[in-house]
């Protein structure tokens, strides 16, 4: 099981100290470090700083919105940094819910997530292999564009610069049964957001069509202390603002992943009272079992003590959200 580290996207301004961290992560032995975005700092940019402080670690984005950019654009930047990082370059991709898409990205959420995700792979596929010009006649995605208002001028185009590497590895965040299921059809890999090792059976049947080398590459939050209610709370923060406020209520994935991990009545609970504006005591409400569960938080033998049971399932990257050197230090003592 490989070790990466997830930085996150920006909060009010630029995370200070995330280039030094990617570059201590690459010291210990880190095989990867991922930046995202949501509706502030961008998933590219940063990683691209990154690139250039370090030489040896992998690149990937987990994830980059789908919504953000059409498919020939993600492709482009997929390919330039590949280019730049010298074959470093993972792109990890994620649809996102109706409140983001259609509040931030100013478009309409597709009807058929799937086919939409199945298109834009597509297409991003055929930008990499380079083997003629981009042609898809897709619901979402269509090359050249031939909608109702479309010149007809529209040309297939295939990229100037030729890409480094044909299969540079794709990675879908998906959260839904058949989404998951469709990302081992389509992908190289699957960036889980929650993922709970006592509670493999809640994917089995996606995971039925795993091919060689596939990779599962869920975010954990780690972190060294002693105080393991005090470490959980930030866990807790983090499912909060997902579960209550990464969606609409009658429409929010991460709360519905909750559920079905066998929280209904908590996710839903969490729900309401942030769309109350009772931020802290969305938070607080919680369960310490599930935070706990999908974390690594505690002393350095309750850490090692239960990183064999992640490593006893299928996962093959575990990408750690810590920002601080000393837990980032112990996970590579312990795991590499």
């Amino acid at each position: 099981m490989r070790l990466g580290l997830a930085l996150g996207y920006w909060g009010r301004g630029p995370s200070p100290g995330h280039l030094e961290l990617a570059q201590e992560a690459e010291r210990l032995g880190y095989d990867s470090v991922w930046t995202s975005e949501a509706w502030g700092s961008d998933a590219f940019t940063p990683l691209t700083w990154i690139a250039a402080g370090t030489s040896r670690i992998r690149l990937g984005t987990a994830v980059a919105q789908m919504a953000a950019r059409t498919p020939t654009a993600t492709a482009m930047h997929a390919l330039t940094l590949d280019h730049l990082s010298g074959g470093r370059m993972m792109l990890g991709l994620g649809l996102s819910g109706p409140q983001v898409v259609e509040g931030w990205y100013g478009r309409p959420f597709p009807a058929s997530p799937l086919t939409a995700t199945r298109e834009y792979v597509e297409v991003i596929r055929q930008v990499l292999r380079r083997e003629g010009p981009v042609e898809l006649t897709g619901r979402f995605h269509s090359h050249p564009y031939a909608g109702e208002d479309a010149t007809g001028l529209g040309k297939p185009l295939k990229p100037i610069t030729h890409p480094l590497r044909a299969h540079l590895p794709l990675l879908l965040g998906a959260e839904g049964p058949k989404n998951i299921a469709q990302t081992t059809r389509i992908a190289d890999g699957w960036l889980p957001l929650y993922w709970s090792p006592l509670r493999t059976d809640v994917y089995r049947a996606s995971l039925t069509e795993l091919g060689d080398g596939f990779l599962i590459a869920p975010l954990v939050r780690a972190q060294l202390c002693d105080d393991i209610a005090e470490g959980l709370l930030r866990v807790k923060a983090m499912l909060g603002f997902y579960i209550g406020g990464m969606g609409h209520s009658a429409r929010n994935f991460h709360a519905d992943l909750m559920a079905r991990m066998g929280y209904e009545g908590q996710a839903r609970h969490i729900q309401g009272l942030f769309a109350e504006g009772r931020r802290e005591e969305a938070v607080l409400a919680v369960p310490d079992a599930f935070a706990d569960e999908i974390s690594l938080v505690g002393p350095r033998e309750r850490i090692a003590e239960r990183l064999e049971s992640w490593r006893a399932g299928p996962v093959t990257d575990l990408l750690v959200t810590s920002p601080d050197r000393p837990t980032l230090r112990v996970l590579a003592e312990l795991a590499l």
